[in-house]
């Protein structure tokens, strides 16, 4: 398991600039690394469904990263194998306008997975310390206020038994464009481009300089961010796929005890 090579530790200052996102850890292409991919997804698998069975507790993956950087792609490579019906998942987007007159948190706190369930958050509650600084609609005050209440909340959901898994796909500014320009020219693509990517996209520093930040103020050792290199999207779907295997098995899953009673019946029916 290469997960903690990807693992932020806690108060450790952040410069992503100082992080290549075209690292692949010295493997080659996807066919080196596909052999261990399937069985990590087959142990995916099995680790869902003890998770499914006991129902005590539950995981929460929150999906961060500029455009482009393959949120859900993520989702639909690595985490694709886990079965619907334990799986939920929630895109964030502009808040409505009943989100909007409530705490920044509350849509959220709604969407979190139930005990049994994994649930992926595509952006998330972190877009409150990120596009709402970048675009000054709150200060540096605020948003250190903020860090705080995301801590809280994110301590309240883990003492409910929810697993966090907060992972950080880090893109080249380079890739950015090249992937915004593709879904300009191919036509089963133009549908996903948004003329405010473009916008955002000047703001690049501005959103660098945010995430390090919070990654710095919101990693703790039960739920640290991982900066997962995913300018290879082979290489991305494989870290996120180490991360999600290790987390679950740090969650020392097992299947529910048998009951007597089902015992008994079993006996009396092969008599």
């Amino acid at each position: 398991m290469l997960s903690s090579h990807f693992r932020w530790e806690h108060g450790k200052k952040v410069q992503l600039a100082s992080i290549d996102p075209n690292d692949t850890n010295a493997h080659q292409d996807r066919e080196e690394i596909e052999p261990n991919m399937a069985c990590l997804k087959e142990r995916l698998e099995v680790l869902q469904n003890m998770l499914y069975a006991a129902k005590q507790q539950s995981v929460l993956f929150v999906i961060q990263g500029m455009d482009c950087s393959g949120k859900d792609g993520v989702v639909k490579h690595a985490l694709g194998c886990l079965h619907p019906q334990g799986f939920q998942v929630t895109s964030f987007r502009t808040p409505t306008e009943e989100e909007a007159s409530h705490d920044f948190l509350w849509r959220a706190h709604k969407a979190t997975p139930a005990k049994g369930m994994i649930g992926a958050f595509i952006r998330s509650y972190y877009e409150d310390v990120l596009i709402t600084r970048v675009h000054r609609l709150i200060d540096d005050s605020e948003a250190k206020q903020r860090f705080k209440h995301i801590n809280r909340f994110e301590k309240l959901l883990e003492s409910s038994g929810v697993k966090i898994v907060k992972i950080f796909l880090h893109i080249s500014q380079d890739f950015q464009l090249a992937k915004l320009r593709n879904r300009l020219k191919d036509p089963t693509k133009r549908w996903k481009f948004d003329k405010n990517d473009l916008v955002e996209r000047e703001s690049w520093e501005e959103y660098q300089a945010a995430y390090e930040d919070l990654i710095k103020q919101c990693s703790s050792d039960s739920a640290p961010w991982y900066i997962v290199p995913a300018n290879h999207r082979w290489y991305r779907d494989w870290a996120v796929l180490q991360i999600a295997v290790s987390a679950l098995e740090s969650m020392e899953l097992t299947y529910p005890e048998s009951v007597q009673e089902l015992d008994d019946m079993l006996l009396t029916t092969l008599e």
